[in-house]
């Protein structure tokens, strides 16, 4: 093939492929939000969801499990079993989320609570140990009083798993040396008391 053949050929594959591109791919017909429409009846380009439409991983059926309450009232129970697991995964949070104002303790003398911020109730009032365990999650995800709602920092299988460790806390404050296993008693006497 000759040099004029050669280049000859290299401008029609150049032309046909140039053709390809033209302006309509950036100037495709499309509506922008907030726009107006012609074509549908309300006159408004941005479609309302379709009634029912449930976002994946967002059906909520689990009613317990994402109200804490049965039958309206703050359940007594948790929606899965509690393991260790989900105790230390509560106490994580928990120290995140909730200790500048209830303190590590769960006394309500968090850091933010010396600074001038109003101090909420001490997890071990005798009213608050026998709260069903419905109410702190339902006080997390909506709020009370001074407390916001944490429905949107704290998913709810964490929300259940700090519930679990105020249970926790709950039940260190009113321990005794009888609830401890035989085998960690032991251990515990022989410590010095500091």
């Amino acid at each position: 093939m000759n040099t004029r053949a050669l280049l000859l050929t290299a401008c029609l594959a150049a032309s046909v492929a140039l053709a390809g591109c033209r302006q309509d791919m950036h100037d495709q017909p499309k509506y922008k939000a907030q726009a107006g429409s012609d074509f549908f009846a309300d006159q408004r380009a941005g479609r309302p969801l379709v009634a029912g439409t449930v976002a994946r991983g967002f059906l909520r059926d689990d009613k317990l499990a994402y109200t804490g309450k049965v039958n309206g009232q703050p359940t007594g129970v948790f929606p899965e079993p509690v393991t260790e697991a989900m105790v230390r995964r509560g106490r994580e949070r928990y120290d995140i989320f909730c200790a500048p104002c209830h303190s590590r303790t769960g006394w309500g003398d968090g850091l933010i609570v010396r600074r001038g911020y109003r101090r909420p109730t001490s997890f071990h009032d005798e009213r608050m140990r026998t709260m069903p365990v419905g109410h702190f999650y339902h006080v997390m995800t909506n709020g009370f009083g001074a407390m916001p709602d944490y429905a949107q920092q704290i998913p709810p299988q964490d929300r259940w798993a700090i519930a679990a460790y105020i249970r926790a806390l709950q039940r260190s404050h009113q321990g005794t040396l009888a609830d401890v296993p035989a085998a960690e008693r032991a251990r515990l006497e022989a410590e010095p008391v500091r």
